[in-house]
């Protein structure tokens, strides 16, 4: 069986998108295992993740895979390349909404972060209390607090996306720190029943943060953009960012734009950011798994629009 893959970006977040929509798509039958070989290749390069599409009650859903090969219920960087798919070869509309875990998620063609690079944005509710918080059982919202099982004098905020994080502001990330207290989560279950993304963030500005975070199933990564998004909506929450501007957050793989609005008892961030192609390719496969990963298209315009782009804002 040949099935089609796209390799994709969001912010320097790789994946491979599968579009399980088109005609003649050939579903592999254990879609977390075919996303662990898949990444696992170096074909492949390097891969944060699988991502699926197809459509569910008459709306299109994402479903991503880590490398790993378990599932999160969202991830902000994935469904913008997921928006980016559905836009242009299904709906051809300015706007729409989209489905993960189980959630619906309003997403839309968005101004360019800059010129060149196919950009689009996402409406995230933001939830201030989960069951995936064991360390705040009971109480409404987590905000700037100590987790003591984590042994660390951080404060974290603690916000749920449809996948849960724990984030904290600090003076300068360390990245050693910031591996030490992800990998812990694994192995405090009463705390982290379902494990958590672990993100820092540095304030770089009045409106401009800088984050970095250990994934759950995936360790650290370039970037991830539902913490990027709590990142911001944490600072909204503290007061180190005005609520209803624009915030920029920067992390290893460049850039994205959020906006925090809470009110009615809601919190909803809107996360937007570039969607970029680097190659079309194809995978054959049987039952025994991945037999060979082929490219036959590459996107290298989009890869230098985009490469551009963050050596602009490293020159900054």
């Amino acid at each position: 069986m040949l099935t089609e893959i796209i390799k994709c970006h969001g912010s320097g977040n790789e994946f491979v998108m599968i579009d399980l929509t088109a005609e003649n798509a050939a579903a592999p039958r254990d879609l977390g295992a075919f996303a662990r070989e898949l990444c696992g290749r170096e074909e492949s390069g390097r891969c944060d993740g699988a991502l699926y599409v197809a459509p569910v009650d008459g709306l299109y859903a994402m479903r991503m895979f880590n490398p790993d090969g378990s599932e999160a219920e969202m991830c902000g960087n994935g469904i913008r390349c997921v928006a980016r798919l559905v836009d242009e070869r299904y709906l051809r509309a300015e706007s729409f909404t989209l489905l993960s875990g189980g959630r619906r998620y309003p997403a839309c063609r968005a101004e360019r972060i800059a010129p060149e690079i196919p950009t689009y944005g996402v409406d995230i509710e933001v939830r201030t209390s989960s069951d995936d918080f064991g360390f705040a059982r009971g109480a409404g919202r987590f905000v700037a607090e100590v987790i003591p099982s984590l042994e660390s004098p951080l404060r974290f905020t603690a916000l749920n996306l449809g996948n849960p994080h724990i984030v904290a502001e600090v003076e300068r990330i360390d990245m050693r720190e910031l591996e030490r207290m992800g990998e812990a989560v694994a192995r405090l279950g009463k705390d982290f029943p379902h494990g958590i993304n672990v993100s820092m963030y540095e304030r770089r500005g009045p409106q401009s943060l800088f984050a970095a975070t250990f994934e759950r199933g995936a360790g650290i990564t370039y970037s991830c953009g539902t913490a990027m998004t709590a990142c911001s909506t944490a600072a909204t929450l503290t007061g180190a960012c005005r609520e209803g501007e624009p915030i920029e957050v920067y992390n290893r793989g460049g850039m994205v734009r959020c906006l925090c609005r809470a009110g009615g008892g809601r919190i909803v961030t809107r996360l937007t950011g570039n969607a970029t192609y680097e190659w079309f390719g194809a995978v054959e496969h049987d039952a025994s798994g991945i037999a060979a990963v082929t490219r036959t298209e590459n996107r290298d315009d989009e890869t230098a629009a985009y490469d551009r782009f963050v050596r602009s804002i490293n020159a900054q």
